[in-house]
Order: C-alpha cells, then sequence, then structure tokens
C-alpha cells in the first residue's frame, strides 16, 4: 500500500461534480461498481456521484460513519486499529474503503477520513485527510494536507479521492493492457510477429 503525500494546492479549480462524472463515464464503460465510506465528507462525495446521470448501474450505495464507534460497527475497521490510532488514520483509511467494499458487493471502494476543523482533532492538524481507494488489485491511501476554511478542505477532499480513484482505474487498464496475448502481426514477414500497441 502506498501513501503519497499531497502538499500543493488540493484541487485547483476542479469542481466535484466534474470529476465525479469522470469517474461514473470511466466505471460504465468498464462495467464496474463503486461504493462511498464517507467520514468528514459527511455523504459530500456520495451526492457529488449521484448528481451524474446514468449513475444507477455503476453506484451501489454507502455508508456515512462520522462517529468514531459506526467505523467499526458499520464499516468493519478494526477496533483496536481504531483505538490505538483514532479515525484520521492511513490504516484507518484503508480498512473504510475495504469495509464499503465487501458491505455493499462493489468492485471499488472509496472512502475519506481526516480534520475538516475548525479545530485539530486528537492531535490532528485541520486539513490533515486520508483518501483511500480498494479495489480489485488491493488498496492504495493517499495523505492530503489541504488548505482553506472547513467548506473548502470537504469539497477538495472529495475530488482527491475521486482522482486516487481515476489514477487506480488508470494503473488496473494498464496492466490489462500489458496482460493481453499478442495476436496482430502473427504472420509478419521474417516469422516476427509485431509488438501490439497497448490499449487505453
Amino acid at each position: 500500500m502506498q501513501r503519497d503525500t499531497d502538499s500543493g494546492e488540493p484541487a485547483g479549480d476542479e469542481a466535484p461534480g466534474s470529476a465525479a462524472a469522470s469517474v461514473v463515464h470511466r466505471l460504465a464503460q468498464r462495467h464496474e461498481t463503486l461504493a462511498t465510506v464517507e467520514s468528514l465528507t459527511g455523504g459530500l462525495l456520495a451526492a457529488s456521484i449521484v448528481e451524474i446521470a446514468g449513475v444507477s448501474g455503476v453506484y451501489q450505495g454507502g455508508l456515512v460513519v462520522y462517529a468514531t464507534e459506526l467505523k467499526g460497527s458499520l464499516a468493519g475497521v478494526p477496533a483496536d486499529l481504531l483505538s490505538e490510532r483514532g479515525p484520521v488514520d492511513p490504516d484507518v483509511a484503508a480498512a473504510l474503503a475495504k469495509g464499503g467494499r465487501r458491505r455493499c458487493g462493489a468492485d471499488w471502494g472509496l472512502a475519506t477520513t481526516g480534520v475538516a476543523g475548525p479545530e485539530p482533532q486528537d492531535g490532528k492538524p485541520v486539513g490533515l485527510v486520508y483518501v483511500a481507494v480498494a479495489g480489485p488489485s488491493g488498496v492504495e491511501v493517499r495523505e492530503l494536507d489541504l488548505g482553506g476554511g472547513r467548506k473548502h478542505v470537504r469539497a477538495a477532499a472529495v475530488v482527491e479521492a475521486l482522482r486516487l480513484l481515476t489514477d487506480q482505474i488508470d494503473a488496473a487498464e494498464a496492466d490489462e493492457a500489458e496482460a493481453e496475448p499478442n495476436t496482430a502481426g502473427e504472420a509478419a514477414p521474417g516469422g516476427a510477429g509485431t509488438i501490439a500497441a497497448a490499449r487505453r
């Protein structure tokens, strides 16, 4: 599981709706489904996704687990992990994504946890956010250091979660392209087949 830190401007000018539209379109093309588990975003991620036309074939559903205890009882985060680390932790984010994927029977699970403010939480600074994706090939977590007020932190967390999912779909498609058998040019002159170009 890789943990990438993004300490730059988190979301630029990209709106949650445009990021969600891209993800929904990609998953629809792949005939894959998505579930969400949210803490600090409190349903904003799910709302951004369901605004997209045609999403019913992609989005399975989601959990809003704002209270720490619900992260365990609903999303399946281990109780010892929550007691030792607290809710704002990369391994908790990973467990949320895996739990949402499992509970909702989806191909992909997307999770958010962090501190939106206005005050620090359990010693964690405002703007510290973890977004996580659980997919067919495993789990990826990204650590974010988001500036701005509470509203901006929550909106930026949604965009960055969707960006992380997009990155993982890209990686999956690259792996699939590499795994495709080379059937093009098998009868090329000289008996050497040509290498099929990777298709995205």
